[in-house]
């Protein structure tokens, strides 16, 4: 029987047909897919420790960071979710160095099928696992910027013809309905094509002609009629049948459990 005690992290997809998971506990990676139809057994102790810092935490910030953490790290800063708010070049970067390493590099902007269409942005060297996260079934790669800026400049115009935003309980009742997704980039790149080659002036931003569309499997023997979040804080001992993975979301006969929304967390799993 798989087990291992220890700090949970966000859930580890590597592409294959379906998505290969592991679940980082500690230590250990426990492999999830073959928990598939098994009775998973998840206790939360009550500490939960920040995944930067190692100090203890009364709840967990943004996804995994004790509080100071949070007020310092770039990687929570407010331009993460708003990247066209990027102020790097201001001088004003919490973490100039970090963002060297992670914001100016290329990105791609994307279009993916999840809950239905939605744009996105990446790191080019997070490609496919920023599309996993996030429970795609397709995606297609429209552009390269040079730097997370540009990417989030392009998003901003995209997404005032497509979502940019994924309805976690649709996407998780089921795949979504397949999407031609070349027909539909023509369709919103035919709504604003000019803003968008606006934010590519100076070579910041080139189309991405010839991709092609990914599509993404998912481990998962039946989706819930109805979709109740587990809330570890709430009901730290979970015990239930593992049903299926998909995205950051453990699909239990019970409910669902997202892993990222509990990195920090002090565990126990087995199954």
């Amino acid at each position: 029987m798989p087990e291992a005690a220890g700090i949970l992290r966000k859930m580890e997809g590597r592409l294959a047909r379906p998505v290969a998971y592991r679940l980082p506990v500690g230590d250990a990676r426990l492999p999830l897919n073959e928990a598939l139809g098994r009775t998973l057994r998840l206790v939360a102790t009550g500490r939960i420790l920040c995944i930067h810092c190692g100090r203890r935490s009364a709840k967990s910030f943004n996804q995994g960071y004790c509080y100071p953490c949070f007020r310092s790290l770039a990687r929570c800063d407010s331009c993460m979710v708003r990247p066209e708010r990027c102020h790097h070049a201001a001088g004003t970067c919490r973490e100039p160095d970090w963002a060297r390493d992670h914001c100016l590099r290329p990105h791609l902007v994307y279009l993916a099928n999840t809950s239905g269409p939605k744009v996105g942005i990446t790191r080019e060297a997070q490609v496919p696992t920023r599309w996993i996260d996030q429970g795609a079934v397709q995606a297609l790669p429209l552009f390269r910027a040079r730097d997370r800026h540009g990417s989030g400049l392009v998003e901003e115009v995209l997404k005032q013809v497509v979502a940019d935003r994924t309805d976690w309980r649709r996407m998780l009742k089921g795949p979504p309905p397949a999407l031609d997704l070349a027909a539909e980039a023509g369709r919103v790149l035919a709504a604003c094509g000019e803003a968008v080659a606006a934010c590519g002036q100076g070579g910041a931003v080139e189309p991405l002609r010839g991709a092609r569309s990914q599509e993404i499997e998912y481990p998962v023997q039946a989706y819930p009629e109805t979709v109740t979040a587990i809330d570890l804080g709430k009901t730290p001992r979970v015990e239930a049948t593992l049903q299926g993975i998909k995205g950051q979301y453990l699909i239990l006969d019970r409910g669902v459990l997202n892993v990222r929304r509990h990195a920090g967390y002090e565990v126990q799993v087995s199954f």
